[in-house]
């Protein structure tokens, strides 16, 4: 079986026992979390679709991980004008392990 989730503004394609990382989420490591945004579970040639959520479905995920991505360098300059600007960012992220995809009803 595996669902597709909506976290963070991105959609991810997950089965149970699969570890994925998304956009930061509240928690400490070992904490449970629910992702309620569930937008199709599909098993063999079974799809269900929701308009936009399935009502009743929902992944139980475990916190693995709570981290910083790779450093990204952002550079603005403007040429003949003696204006540069440079900085890093490195995007906050949550590593999940899907546990059980549920559906209810």
């Amino acid at each position: 079986m595996y669902a597709i989730v909506e976290n963070g503004g991105k959609q991810y394609r997950i089965t149970e026992g699969e570890t994925i990382q998304v956009e930061r989420l509240e928690g400490n490591i070992g904490d449970l979390v629910y992702l309620d945004k569930v937008l199709a579970l599909g098993s063999g040639n079974d799809l269900k679709v929701g308009s936009p959520y399935l009502e009743g479905a929902r992944v139980k995920a475990k916190i693995l991980d709570q981290g910083k991505g790779k450093k990204i360098i952002v550079y603005k300059y403007k040429p003949k004008k003696n204006y540069r600007r440079k900085k890093g960012h490195r995007q906050p992220f949550t590593r999940l392990f899907i546990d059980e995809i549920k559906e209810e009803g």
